[in-house]
């Protein structure tokens, strides 16, 4: 079977065109969709996050969770689970930097082929522990990857659906809106759209419930749903392959990303909310960057490995502080 294949048959299940997040569900993570079928972060991968640029983003997150283990009283028991862990990068990196707590790193992944590459020394699991614990929860860019579902504005608010045509052609219909969607703005351009982060504030809530500790959320977001109805939809519903923004959203389904922005007034207030490089430089990025040069010139006259790594910091520092790209993303913590 291939994914437009699962996604006929689900049509088929539900006897209705499938919700935007339906088809979300299956064209990223059905069995054939894109993280099944290898898609991943990483500079030989799809697109490129803050981890995958190099090890001081790791070292920085390192930091911030030795600060929440000291907050919690350093508990014999203390778990730290990376959801949307992806091929673990982030993990090896937090995992290098010479922890300062003890504890497990769970690194939660829905992707077998994406677990294979997990660090040693991480519990590697598809799902999220159902058990109530004590720690941190990481989620690096991954609300913008949950399916969503979605509204579209024609004269009032409507649901857009995925129609599979008997030949595997995909389209769009609109359904009639629920009528939970009410608190959605009443008047928008037309054609204006918004997605609808069902599934992330129910994993919200989950995770919340589960966990004594913070909830740690770093994405691309936008405060008030009702401004990312004002600008133009491919702005913020993206789709990437190899390194490049690929094309509409039905095409090619299973062979690219498919991502949003996220709308930060769909989930409950934050305990703290900073931009990245905000939180980057709250928990010691300069200071990093400065023991990085401090190794180099001590070393540049013969320079090992170790010391080319120092000087890495310097360039890693520069995109993942950069307000237009990495640094402006928000960091959200619950």
């Amino acid at each position: 079977m291939t994914v437009l294949g699962e996604l006929a048959a689900a049509q088929a299940l539900a006897g209705r065109p499938l919700r935007f997040d339906e088809y979300l569900s299956v064209a990223l993570y059905g069995d054939h969709g894109f993280y099944a079928s290898g898609g991943q972060a990483g500079r030989r991968g799809d697109f490129i996050t803050s981890p995958e640029i190099g090890p001081l983003f790791g070292a920085v997150v390192a930091r911030w969770i030795a600060a929440q283990f000291v907050a919690l009283g350093e508990p014999d028991e203390f778990t730290i689970v990376e959801a949307g862990a992806g091929p673990g990068t982030l993990a090896r990196s937090v995992l290098h930097a010479a922890p300062q707590w003890s504890g497990r790193y769970v690194a939660v992944e829905i992707s077998a082929a994406q677990r294979d590459q997990h660090p040693n020394g991480v519990v590697s699991r598809a799902a999220m522990p159902g058990e109530p614990f004590t720690g941190v929860i990481i989620a690096n860019e991954l609300f913008d990857n949950l399916p969503f579902r979605l509204a579209v504005f024609d004269d009032g608010w409507r649901e857009a659906t995925v129609d599979v045509a008997a030949d595997g052609t995909l389209s769009e219909r609109l359904a009639p809106a629920p009528a939970s969607w009410n608190w959605l703005p009443a008047n928008a351009p037309h054609g204006a759209r918004v997605p609808i982060h069902d599934a992330a504030r129910t994993w919200l809530d989950d995770a919340r419930a589960s966990l004594t500790g913070t909830v740690l959320m770093i994405d691309y977001c936008t405060a008030r749903t009702a401004e990312l109805a004002l600008r133009p939809w491919r702005e913020w519903l993206r789709t990437y392959r190899a390194q490049e923004r690929g094309v509409h959203y039905l095409r090619d389904a299973g062979e690219q990303d498919i991502t949003t922005q996220v709308c930060l007034d769909q989930f409950p207030e934050p305990t703290a909310l900073r931009t990245q490089a905000q939180f980057l430089q709250r928990w010691g990025i300069d200071e990093l960057v400065d023991e990085g040069r401090a190794a180099w010139s001590a070393a540049a006259a013969a320079p090992d490995l170790a010391a080319l790594r120092m000087r890495s910091r310097v360039r890693e520092a520069e995109s993942l502080l950069a307000a237009d790209g990495l640094g402006g993303f928000l960091v959200a913590e619950w």
